[in-house]
């Protein structure tokens, strides 16, 4: 039987009303878990870093890989290109340089764990030349040697996982005329890295990279049968990690729709790999590759691209497209996901999508969670009409923090304040411990009214927000509700897309909004002062653009503030 069969899921089924109640660790656990890993990050520079351990008897290498999988992703020309040049560019951050920067210290961790992870490979044999074929066996060549030792980047489980499964999956690419010394090496390198992998594998990595490595595990047991102990422990580790990080609504836990992105192709490779190699595919890993498939849908926008939740940019439809052909994930979209905490709200050409969460504190480096709570996004036909500010990729910390912060998102905030705290080391503090949402619907109209309490601790205040959505999508109203203590000030924030053009009309409560293939909307709000304020959007990966926002604001003088607000669409005829 396969270690990813007998998985048992929650029996729980969510109602109409479901409440999230935030399942993060005590501020005395986390700093209870920064003390664990500072010891034992100590400890492994000692055993792994001295030379002598990779002397220790690890056994002959293989004369040759069983099978070659092909790599399933296409690359991109024009990165391959400019690798040819030795210009890396990873996460918005470019370096030129003659030797290969592996272990240049003024680099993110983010940045050095994706060029040794070498999936960039992809684009070099998208180039389809002799000389990147080339190219690609001297980087590998020189990554051996310049890594002959433990590293923490490079020799981390999650690295090391997917450059096994790349070094496999081009395993074709990079041998096919090389001198034989080449292939030794590579192969006896290859070699080395499986047997540290199965050693240490996870180590203390948590949430995705987890599954990274145990694709390396995977990967390495399948492609030469002397690892085969290799496989069975990827498969393990995967049988659990699914009932961990994917809910039974079929979203990660980590409610970022990059990540569920990410972690569905690495599923879909696993799948492929294993039915490459006449494998039974286990019951639980099919399962979640079905579950994720759906909810994947139920993120996307109608131009294609992701919602900005949690870390999130647009990212590439086609690459979306082509990923959810792998997967074979045949599902459509549903319009609640309790157990991940969203709702999409579809009417005419309108869709909405909402976010009812408690935020989850992400693995430690990631700095994935946003303070988002009960924010939302909204487009028309392919158009994207209030966003989310999206997440910078790049290398300085302090835009993160920002792209992070609850005023980066389409909701309410109170003082400047964020409804989930940023902590200095990019983990979260203070938030939400119970987010409410209630959904109902009648003859088309959608009604959805969700709550938080991440201001009781610093303000006495308890944000409830109320959207209705008519049967033909041409009316979006809301109300926001702010509830408990005097003083302090709010501002509600709708972040416009880039492509969007808004004006303040002369009455001060009234925004003309302007769409690029005509028509238009109108926004209007009682309960607070308009403005228009100029703002940047990172939805794109590639580059900041820059955007505008409305901005509802006022003092908060009662116990119960209540805000009211409109976009109304304008037929493309009369806008």
């Amino acid at each position: 039987m396969s270690p990813l069969d007998g998985v048992e899921e929650s029996a729980v089924e969510p109602s109409e009303l479901y409440t999230h109640t935030g399942s993060g660790k005590s501020t005395f656990g986390d700093a209870l878990e920064r003390i664990s890993q500072k010891i034992f990050g100590s400890i492994d520079p000692l055993l792994y870093g001295n030379p002598l351990y990779f002397f220790f008897p690890i056994g002959r290498a293989p004369r040759r890989l069983d099978i070659i999988p092909a790599d399933p992703w296409p690359g991109n020309v024009a990165r391959g290109e400019a690798i040819q040049q030795n210009t890396f560019v990873f996460l918005g951050t470019t370096i030129l340089a003659d030797a290969i920067p592996w272990k240049r210290q003024d680099m993110d961790a983010r940045w050095l764990a994706e060029l040794q992870g070498f999936a960039w490979l992809r684009d070099l044999r998208a180039l389809g030349t002799d000389a990147a074929r080339r190219k690609g066996r001297a980087l590998v060549f020189d990554w051996i040697a310049h890594n002959r030792f433990w590293h923490p980047i490079g020799w981390r489980a999650d690295v090391l996982g997917t450059r096994l499964s790349s070094w496999a999956g081009h395993g074709e690419f990079l041998c096919a005329g090389a001198e034989d010394g080449f292939r030794t090496t590579f192969l006896a390198s290859f070699a080395r890295q499986a047997r540290h992998l199965n050693r240490v594998a996870p180590g203390r990595l948590q949430g995705p990279p987890r599954i990274a490595a145990a694709k390396g595990l995977i990967y390495a047991g399948a492609v030469a049968s002397r690892y085969a102990p290799a496989l069975q422990n990827g498969l393990h580790l995967l049988a659990k990690e699914l009932p961990k990080q994917i809910y039974r609504d079929g979203g990660h836990v980590l409610r970022s729709p990059t990540i569920q992105l990410t972690v569905l192709r690495d599923l879909a490779e696993i799948r492929a790999l294993l039915m490459a190699t006449h494998r039974e595919v286990p019951s639980a890993l099919q399962s979640a590759i079905d579950r994720m498939g759906a909810m994947l849908r139920f993120f996307r926008h109608g131009d294609g691209g992701l919602a900005l939740f949690n870390g999130t940019c647009e990212e590439e439809s086609w690459l979306i497209d082509m990923v959810l052909g792998r997967a074979d994930a045949r599902g459509n979209a549903p319009k609640s996901a309790p157990y991940s905490g969203f709702e999409r709200l579809v009417a005419g050409r309108t869709l909405l999508l909402f976010d009812a969460g408690t935020p989850e504190p992400a693995p430690p480096g990631t700095q994935q969670t946003h303070a988002g709570t009960l924010s939302f996004e909204m487009s028309c036909g392919k158009e994207r009409l209030v966003v989310n500010g999206g997440a910078y990729t790049g290398n300085k910390g302090e835009w993160r923090e920002v792209m992070r912060s609850t005023a980066a998102h389409s909701t309410v905030t109170i003082d400047d304040t964020n409804s989930s705290e940023i902590l200095s080391d990019g983990r979260i503090g203070r938030r939400p411990r119970e987010v409410i949402c209630r959904r109902d619907e009648k003859d088309g109209n959608i009604w959805i009214e969700g709550s938080h309490d991440g201001y009781r601790m610093p303000f006495g205040r308890v944000h409830r927000r109320r959207l209705y959505l008519s049967a033909n999508g041409e009316d979006l109203r809301g109300e926001d509700h702010l509830e408990g203590r005097k003083g302090s000030a709010f501002d509600i924030r709708f972040l416009l897309h880039p492509n969007v053009s808004a004006s303040l009309a002369r009455d001060g409560f009234t925004v003309l909004l302007r769409l690029p293939k005509g028509g238009g909307w109108k926004f209007h709000a009682i309960g607070g002062a308009i403005r228009l304020e100029k703002t940047v959007y990172l939805g794109d990966r590639q580059e900041m653009h820059r955007s505008e926002q409305i901005v509802v604001s006022g003092p908060l003088e009662s116990t119960a503030a209540q805000i009211k607000w409109a976009f109304k669409r304008i037929p493309a005829h009369t806008a």
